[in-house]
Formats: structure tokens, sequence, C-alpha cells
């Protein structure tokens, strides 16, 4: 938390902030780019809001001294424009908003003031970041793209969608949740992974994504939080739900309708 489901709910957010003159910053000095933000920022305005996988891009009227400002909430980052915040707590998280956790703060000739408060610092800010590495939105993603990806790496197919550099936005919860929602198994080699498995993924992570963007994020789908703790029988099938590390994060799943399938 926050994945690329949070980023899409910020980007809403940050639409608040929109055509209002900057009037100052304060940001953490540890940020490698503090001292051009605030140099930059005061008397700019953000003029569009975009995402790209994890992250909220603000771009830049053309007197500013950068096109684009980027926003990467690390774990525990929130957005909050002029006080309301875009998620009113993250999962692992605290739900406090101490005012001694903001990380920035953008502040708007009207008085208000968009800021990114984080707990544990991990936030982090930069002008006109690189994002040629970055694959495909996890929204947008194509079954030829994941076949290309999938034939040439061992790995286990939920280690490779959290490559960002494969899919932009995935995130621990979310690819438990669509892994278990198309019946794939997480730990099966990517490339061991059927195609119409691969299409079915691909066709059916866009309805469950969306559904839990409304309900609130990546923490509202069926494997939730309190599933991932208490680890009760598969909502579908009843047999009793497996706690594994894959790629060093801690994966959800049911042996029973995930179970890896040959390649033809």
């Amino acid at each position: 938390m926050p994945e690329g489901l949070e980023a899409e709910l910020y980007r809403s957010g940050a639409e608040r902030a929109l055509d209002r003159t900057i009037t100052g910053v304060t940001i953490d000095g540890r940020q490698p780019w503090a001292a051009e933000i605030e140099a930059v920022l005061p008397g700019a305005t953000f003029v569009a809001a975009r995402r790209i996988g994890k992250m909220v891009l603000l771009d830049l009227g053309p007197t500013a001294g950068a096109d684009t400002l980027s926003l990467h909430f690390g774990m525990t980052g929130r957005l909050i424009v002029d006080d309301v915040a875009a998620i009113d707590s993250l999962e692992y998280s605290s739900a406090r908003d101490d005012a001694s956790w903001d990380r920035l703060v953008v502040g708007f000739d009207d008085g208000g003031a968009l800021r990114v408060n984080d707990p544990r610092r991990w936030a982090r800010f930069e002008f006109d970041p690189p994002t040629d590495r970055l694959g495909p939105d996890f929204l947008d993603v194509t079954a030829d793209h994941l076949l290309t990806v999938f034939a040439r790496r061992r790995a286990a197919v939920k280690a490779v969608l959290l490559d960002q550099a494969v899919v932009a936005g995935y995130g621990n919860m979310s690819v438990d949740e669509v892994l278990w929602q198309t019946g794939v198994c997480p730990l099966a080699s990517a490339r061991d992974i059927p195609v119409d498995d691969v299409v079915r993924l691909v066709e059916s992570a866009p309805t469950h994504l969306l559904g839990m963007l409304d309900r609130g994020g990546s923490h509202r789908g069926t494997i939730d939080p309190e599933v991932r703790a208490a680890l009760p029988p598969c909502p579908r099938d009843g047999t009793p739900l497996r706690r594994d590390r894959v790629g060093g994060r801690t994966t959800i799943w049911c042996p029973h309708h995930q179970v890896a399938r040959r390649p033809f």
C-alpha cells in the first residue's frame, strides 16, 4: 500500500489542486529534490493530474522551470488537499493526520494546500521522472504483451506481475486478488501459464480492479486484509487458503482452484 488503485484515487483527489497559484512549499529536507522543488514551484500552477503505475504526475504550467512533479507514496503516504484526504486511512498504516508527518506541503493563494502525509518517510518527490522503464499500466495491459514477457521468464507469475517494468501499478494485494479471481496459481512459472489463462486474466482483471477502486482501493477485494490474516476457507470452494512467500511478498491463494496447468 499504496498500489496503483490508491494512486488513481490520489490522482482524482489531486484534481482539486489544479489551476491554483502556488505561493509556498514546505518539504522534508531529506528529499533529494527538496531544493529544486522549493525553488521552482512558487508562482507556478498545476494544470493536469495524471497517473502512471503507482505515481501521480502533476503537470506544471508553461512558465514553470519543470514540466511535471511526480508523487510516489511509498507504503504509507497519503494525499490530502484542503484537509480532505483522498483515502481516509491506509491498511497497515496509521489513520492519524499528524502534521509532523507532512513530507510535502504545497500552499495556494486561496489559503488551501496539497499535502503528502507519510509517517515512515517513504514517499518521494521529483521533477520530470523517467518513465520509459515502466511497463504498460495495469488497467491497460494486453494479453500479447504478457505472453511475450512470460515466454522468457522462469520466475513465479506473481513475481513477474509485481515487476513494474513488466506491468506498472500492480501491488501485492491486487495481484493476489486477480490471480485468485482468475484461478491462476501464483507460484507457477510465468512461462508455463497457458495462453487461455493469460487471456482470461487480462480480460477479467480490469473488472475486478475497477470494482475494488469503487469500493476504496486494493484492500477491498475478496482476499482482503481480514482474509489475509485469518486464512479462512476459500470463499469460492471451501478449501483452506494457503500463505506462501513469492518474490519476498506474502501471498494468499487457494490450492484447489488455483492449480498450475500444463501450457499445452
